[in-house]
């Protein structure tokens, strides 16, 4: 089965999507980030509200080329979701490179493929999540996953 792959094209430096990726989750992802992304080794939690996490260990990094996490543990409570911990154990691979004036990531999600049940809510996830990097990554404002306001 294909894993999840996307490829996006944008104008900024290997250095500023390397930093995006390594010490700037919460500025595209979600402001929701405790932990450390910045080495090798480390171990980092995003959370979007209270019922949907992934805890993270940064796998590998190569310095303005490569950055690889594996979920160790991960819940996403949505309605309709039977299988909740279907990212556990998965790789997210972010591959960087320069071509020409612009810079190109190619993300992949090993262990996302079309056989699992969150595998559209997830695309959709990852969809909206490269497009916030994208425009962070070219204007500064991400749209990241922003905690509610307890009211």
């Amino acid at each position: 089965m294909e894993n999840y792959n996307s490829t996006i094209n944008l104008n900024s430096t290997v250095n500023r999507v390397f930093n995006a990726l390594t010490n700037e989750i919460p500025r595209w992802w979600t402001e929701m980030f405790a932990g450390s992304s910045a080495k090798s080794g480390e171990h980092f939690t995003i959370n979007f509200g209270e019922t949907v996490y992934k805890k993270m260990h940064v796998e590998e990094l190569i310095y303005n080329k490569k950055v690889v996490w594996y979920v160790e543990d991960s819940l996403i409570v949505i309605p309709g979701l039977i299988n909740q911990t279907e990212w556990i154990g998965t790789k997210i691979v972010w591959e960087i490179t320069q071509k020409g004036n612009h810079v190109e990531i190619h993300l992949t999600h090993i262990g996302l493929i079309p056989t699992i049940e969150c595998y559209a809510v997830c695309t959709d996830g990852w969809r909206q999540f490269t497009a916030s990097l994208k425009l962070y990554l070219e204007t500064g404002a991400g749209t990241p996953f922003v905690q509610p306001l307890l009211t």
